[in-house]
C-alpha cells in the first residue's frame, strides 16, 4: 500500500482558511498503490514484487536528491531546475521501460497496471495513469484499490459524482479499509454542493456524512495520529460550529500525540477552538503550555487572534463600569 500522507506540521498549523487546509488534505488523500506483498512461489507474482523493489528504490533515491538540493538552495547553493528535472527523468525511465514490458507480458495483471498508475502520476502522466487505472478496474472489477484509486482521480481533476459512486464501489468490496472512509469522508466535506445535489441532503445533513465517514475510519484506525488531526480539522468548516464535538476530536487526538511538538501543535488548535467559543481564559491555558520553538510563530498567530477577539469584550466591560 502505497499512502501519501499529510506531513505532521502541515496537520499541525494554524489555519486560517480551514477549507484550504482541507484542500490540501486532499491533494495528499492516501493512494492505493497496491495488495500487500507476500512471499509466493508465483513466478510473476515474484517478478511484480521485483518490480516494486525497483520503483521503491528509484523514488527513495530520487526523494534523497530533492531532499538535498533543496538543504543547498537554502544556502545559496544547489543545481539548476531544469538540470536535476532531468536527472530524476532519466533516473525513471528505466523504471518505467520495466512497467512497460511487465503489463504488456502480463496485461491481466491489475495490481501491475495500478502500481504503473501511481507511478505515472507521480511523473506527472496523468492521462497515463488514468488509462492504467482504467484497465486495473476493467481486468478486476473486485479490486477495491482500482476503485479508489479512480475516485481520488475523479475528485481531483473533475467528474466529482464519479468520485462518490467509486468511493461507495471501494467501501462496499472492503468495507474494513480505513482510507477509503477517509478518502470518501475528505472528499464529501470538500464538495458540499455537489453532495447536496447528488443525494438530496442538507448541508448540516453533508456534515454528517462526511463525519461519518472519518468516524469509521477511525474506528477502524483508531491510533492513526494524522487521521484523528484530519477529522478535527474539519470542525473549522463546520457552521454554525460544534465546539464539544470539535474540542472531542481535538482532545482525542492529543491522546494519539507520541512527541512534544505533536502534542503542542493540539494545544494550539485546542486554543483556537476555545477561542472561537470566546472562552479566552481557556484558550490562553493552552497557549501558556506551549513552549516548543518550533511553534511560537503559530503560536503568536493565535495570541494575536485570540487579543483581537477580547478587545470588543474589554471596551464593553469598560463602558459598563463607567
Amino acid at each position: 500500500m502505497k499512502c501519501i500522507a499529510l506531513a505532521v506540521l502541515t496537520c499541525l498549523a494554524f489555519a486560517s482558511d480551514a477549507l484550504a487546509e482541507l484542500t490540501n488534505a486532499v491533494a495528499a488523500s492516501a493512494v492505493v498503490r497496491t495488495n500487500s506483498l507476500a512471499t509466493t512461489n508465483d513466478p510473476v507474482q515474484a517478478e511484480y514484487e521485483q518490480l516494486m523493489e525497483l520503483d521503491d528504490a528509484a523514488a527513495a533515491e530520487i526523494d534523497g536528491w530533492i531532499i538535498e538540493n533543496n538543504k543547498f538552495e537554502e544556502q545559496g547553493g544547489g543545481v539548476p531546475r531544469e538540470e536535476l528535472l532531468s536527472r530524476i527523468s532519466q533516473r525513471r525511465e528505466p523504471v518505467r521501460k520495466a512497467y512497460e514490458d511487465f503489463v504488456k507480458r502480463h496485461p491481466n495483471h491489475g495490481d501491475g497496471r495500478l502500481a504503473f498508475a501511481s507511478f505515472l502520476e507521480d511523473s506527472g502522466d496523468i492521462s497515463g495513469a488514468l488509462e492504467q487505472m482504467l484497465k486495473a478496474k476493467e481486468v478486476d472489477p473486485t479490486n477495491p484499490a482500482a476503485w479508489n484509486n479512480l475516485a481520488n482521480y475523479y475528485g481531483h481533476f473533475g467528474g466529482v459524482t464519479n468520485a462518490f459512486t467509486h468511493y461507495e464501489r471501494a467501501i462496499e468490496l472492503d468495507p474494513k479499509e480505513p482510507v477509503y472512509h477517509q478518502n470518501f469522508g475528505t472528499t464529501v466535506f470538500l464538495f458540499r454542493k455537489d453532495v447536496r445535489e447528488h443525494y438530496g441532503i442538507t448541508e448540516q445533513q453533508v456534515f454528517n456524512k462526511a463525519l461519518m465517514l472519518y468516524s469509521n475510519a477511525l474506528t477502524l484506525d483508531p491510533t492513526n495520529f494524522l487521521l484523528a488531526t484530519d477529522i478535527a480539522m474539519t470542525y473549522y468548516g463546520i457552521k454554525p460550529p460544534r465546539r464539544d464535538d470539535a474540542m472531542k476530536a481535538w482532545n482525542y487526538a492529543l491522546t494519539l500525540a507520541e512527541s512534544d511538538l505533536a502534542r503542542e501543535g493540539v494545544m494550539i488548535h485546542l486554543a483556537r477552538t476555545e477561542a472561537i467559543a470566546t472562552n479566552f481564559t481557556k484558550a490562553r491555558e493552552y497557549l501558556d503550555a506551549v513552549t516548543n520553538a518550533e511553534l511560537q510563530e503559530l503560536k503568536g498567530r493565535v495570541l494575536r487572534s485570540l487579543e483581537a477577539k477580547e478587545l470588543p469584550q474589554l471596551e464593553e466591560e469598560v463602558g459598563r463600569r463607567r
